[in-house]
Parts: C-alpha cells; sequence; structure tokens
C-alpha cells in the first residue's frame, strides 16, 4: 500500500548560500529563527479556498489551505500540516516553554505551534511567518495531521 506522504528532500546549505538565495528578511526568520511583526504578513488575511503553501527556503510542501484559518492572533495560522513536513524542537528561551516548527526539508524557521487552544478539532495552531512560506494555487493531495 503507498503511502499517500510528501516527499521531502533534504536541503543543506552554508549561511552563504542561503544569504545569496533569500532576502534579508527571509534570512532573519527562515535561518535565523527571527519573527516577523504582527499583522504584517502577506498571508494573515489570506485564505484561499484550494492550493497549498510550501516552504519559502526549499519549496518543500507543508500545509494545505484547506487547514489554515483564521485565529487572529496576527500571523498565519494553520491547524495541521502534510505528514512529515514539518518538524519540531522543544524552545524554552523568553521564559516560556513554546514548541518551534521547522520544514523537515531544510531546518528553515517557521514559527511555533501552540496547543490545546480550542480553535479546531486538532488542538494545534501554528502559528507561521508569511515570510517562511509561499503559496502556490495548485492542489495538493497528501495526508494531514498534527504534529506534536
Amino acid at each position: 500500500m503507498a503511502s499517500n506522504r510528501v516527499d521531502v528532500v533534504r536541503v543543506e546549505k552554508s549561511a552563504s548560500e542561503w544569504k545569496s538565495t533569500l532576502n534579508a528578511q527571509e534570512f532573519q526568520v527562515l535561518r535565523q529563527k527571527g519573527t516577523e511583526p504582527a499583522r504584517t504578513g502577506e498571508y494573515d488575511k489570506f485564505y484561499p479556498t484550494e492550493g497549498h503553501f510550501v516552504c519559502r527556503g526549499c519549496g518543500t510542501p507543508l500545509y494545505s489551505a484547506k487547514a489554515k484559518f483564521d485565529s487572529g492572533c496576527g500571523w498565519p495560522a494553520f491547524d495541521k500540516c502534510y505528514t512529515g513536513a514539518v518538524k519540531t524542537e522543544v524552545d524554552n528561551s523568553f521564559g516560556m516553554r513554546r514548541v518551534e516548527i521547522m520544514c523537515a526539508g531544510c531546518d528553515g524557521h517557521l514559527g511555533h505551534v501552540f496547543e490545546n487552544e480550542g480553535f479546531s478539532a486538532t488542538m494545534e495552531r501554528h502559528c507561521v511567518n508569511s515570510i517562511s512560506v509561499r503559496y502556490v494555487k495548485e492542489q495538493k493531495e497528501a495526508e494531514e495531521g498534527k504534529v506534536v
């Protein structure tokens, strides 16, 4: 039986190689774990009915348009991701526990996932920087699920 998972291809680049392919803001967020200011990203209030979102750094498919919802947090929010496309790391900076989400293809920083807030059936809110992703109009059919 064939799996309906996203094919993740690892992309390894040096900092100088990333700097040559990303603009300064993309590099700061994706490679240095920065955060764009709330309510400034191009996808904050963007709700397509079809298509998907890919990593801006390496093109790995991450989220379906159907997984995006309005959480009011000021950043794009998704309640699930393509299985195997997003990985996590516990972030204990700033005196609190957060779960960082990163692209499984290139380790690019996407944002953080918050649990048990009640926004959706998955009980996950992936709070993603717009600059970390790019919208693609074509539909991508793949298994989706929780990351934590």
